[in-house]
C-alpha cells in the first residue's frame, strides 16, 4: 500500500509563503504522478499542481506564477512551494499519487487512488 504523509501547513499572513512536504512510501511503480489538491469544507477537492517522475510539472491556471511543485526522488518527497498567499488559499491541502496513464499528470481528484491525510493551511489578513 502506498502511504503519503503531508507536513508544513500552518498559519500565515496574507502575502506570505509556505512550503508543504509530502513523503511517499510503499510500492509506487514508475511511471507515476504525484499531485497536490486542496479542499475547503463543503466544497469539492480542487487540484493545484501535479508532477510526474520525469519532473514534468503541471499547474492549474488559478495558481500559476505563485506555486511551484518539485520532487526529491532521493527523499521520496514532493513539495509545494506557495508564495503570495491570499485568504482564498485557506484550505486543507492533500498529497496524492497514481500510476501515470496519460501524457500529462491529471489534476482531477477522481484520477488519484492514493491519498494522504492532509495538512491545514490558514491565511489571515
Amino acid at each position: 500500500q502506498v502511504h503519503l504523509v503531508e507536513s508544513g501547513g500552518g498559519s500565515v499572513q496574507s502575502g506570505g509563503s509556505l512550503r508543504l512536504s509530502c513523503v511517499v512510501s510503499g510500492p509506487l511503480d514508475s511511471p507515476y504522478c504525484l499531485a497536490w489538491f486542496r479542499q475547503v469544507p463543503g466544497e469539492e477537492r480542487e487540484g493545484v499542481a501535479s508532477i510526474d517522475d520525469s519532473d514534468n510539472p503541471r499547474y492549474v491556471d488559478s495558481v500559476k506564477g505563485r506555486v511551484t511543485i518539485a520532487r526529491d526522488s532521493a527523499k521520496s518527497t514532493v513539495y509545494l512551494q506557495m508564495d503570495s498567499l491570499t485568504l482564498e488559499d485557506t484550505a486543507r491541502f492533500y498529497c496524492a499519487a497514481v500510476r501515470k496513464r496519460t501524457y500529462l499528470c491529471p489534476v482531477n481528484h477522481h484520477s488519484y487512488n492514493f491519498w494522504g491525510q492532509g495538512t491545514q493551511v490558514t491565511v489571515s489578513s
